[in-house]
């Protein structure tokens, strides 16, 4: 009789390992190649673009850095662009303003110049606590996409579709964000 327990045990473990953590490993996997694949976009031109980062210094402060990038020909794919290359850090010093494993679910980009960025909910960590932290990676997003893609004028930030309260319990994602590149050095 518990020969028979272990080995139904066993096979519940094996094929959770075999049909849940394979399909999870290939979500992610295709993910990735999705995200690749966006940021090394070929139907666009070749373009410099600034991305904003926090300071690594904690001055409360956005550090600008230069890339070219090959850009995609539509705002909507742009948006996404320049937020992976966010997630995926900077090159030259300074933070990061989202944690590496933040997706981009879907962009969104309104005639009025509304982009809704719609991330996932590990977006929701990794942050220094505080509101200075918190503010700083919004305006990092808002103020690279409002620099790179002319038809951005102002950012809401989801969360898993939704409309979140907060990143980490201090800065008030209720509302749009328009640029403000006082936090720039």
């Amino acid at each position: 009789m518990g020969a028979l327990a272990a080995a139904l045990l066993y096979l519940r473990v094996l094929a959770k390992h075999i049909f849940f953590e394979d399909v999870q490993r290939t979500e992610q996997a295709a993910r990735a190649q999705l995200d690749a694949t966006a940021l090394a976009s070929e139907s666009g031109g070749k373009q410099s673009v600034t991305l904003y980062f926090p300071s690594s210094s904690n001055q409360g402060k956005l550090v600008a850095e230069g890339r070219s990038m090959t850009m995609a020909a539509n705002d909507s794919d742009r948006i996404r662009q320049i937020v992976l290359a966010l997630i995926a850090g900077p090159t030259q010093g300074g933070g990061r303003p989202l944690p590496p494993s933040a997706d981009v679910r879907a962009v969104f980009l309104t005639s009025d110049g509304t982009a809704y960025l719609d991330l996932s909910s590990s977006a929701l960590s990794g942050f220094l606590p505080g509101i200075e932290s918190e503010t700083l990676a919004i305006y990092s997003i808002v103020n690279s996409l409002a620099a790179n893609v002319p038809a951005v004028k102002k950012v809401r930030i989801l969360v898993q579709g939704q409309e979140a309260e907060t990143l980490d319990g201090h800065a008030d994602l209720t509302g749009a964000f328009a640029p403000d590149m006082s936090w720039g050095r």
